[in-house]
């Protein structure tokens, strides 16, 4: 499981749960947004990395 915004770097080594991030400087957050707006990206983000580790193992 990888949260990345370089999806073709993480494929190309193997990883096959993927969940894109943001940006590359803050890969699971903004800067540009207030604290509490952050903290729901971020939460977002983990909800969609839980969620693909509970789907079945890709081929």
């Amino acid at each position: 499981m990888q949260i990345t915004s370089a999806m073709p770097i993480a494929k190309m080594v193997g990883c096959n749960r993927l969940v894109l991030g943001n940006g590359i400087v803050h890969v699971v957050g903004d800067a540009k947004l207030s604290a509490e707006q952050e903290k729901e990206v971020r939460r977002q983000l983990v909800q969609k990395a839980l969620t693909a580790l509970q789907a079945d193992k890709p081929e």
